[in-house]
């Protein structure tokens, strides 16, 4: 695993794992917490991990190999669609914000110190760079995003 996550004991820790649980990694990232529970799940337990960053996806199944792990190509907030055959999840973990690889890739453009076009999507699929949202959007309407979101 190249990914520790920050507080990755705490988390483990808080998390209660039950041996034979079901959990929802909902950014799956490099796998740091998603392979962290499955050391504490028996066969019979179980990770959905989401991800809207093809790149972790495919991440994940080139360096994961383990049948109780079912990786997912798209948002957290999808998951609920995703449960039709779980009766009862038993954690949920996110870990939010952009991740060391996705920052220390200059073509995902979210780099502070890389020069490269913004693109700035989690999921480089879909939706409009960040160049092109810049370059398309009136400035009242940014004005009011970065005063909405900005922090």
């Amino acid at each position: 695993m190249l990914h520790y996550p920050v507080l990755l004991d705490e988390v483990i820790n808080l998390l209660n794992i039950k041996p034979n649980g079901v959990y929802i990694d909902g950014t799956f990232g490099r796998g740091g917490h998603s392979v962290a529970i499955l050391n504490h799940l028996n066969e019979t337990g179980r990770i959905l991990a989401f991800d809207k960053d093809e790149e972790a996806i495919n991440y994940g199944k080139e360096n994961i190999n383990d049948s109780r792990l079912q990786l997912i190509h798209a948002s957290f907030a999808e998951f609920e669609e995703y449960l039709n055959s779980i009766s009862k999840v038993d954690g949920v973990i996110l870990d939010l914000g952009v991740s060391s690889p996705q920052l220390n890739n200059k073509e995902r453009g979210f780099s502070f110190s890389l020069e490269h076009d913004l693109d700035m999507r989690m999921d480089n699929s879909k939706g409009l760079t960040a160049k092109e949202w810049v370059n398309s959007t009136k400035e009242i309407e940014m004005a009011d995003v970065f005063w909405r979101y900005g922090e």
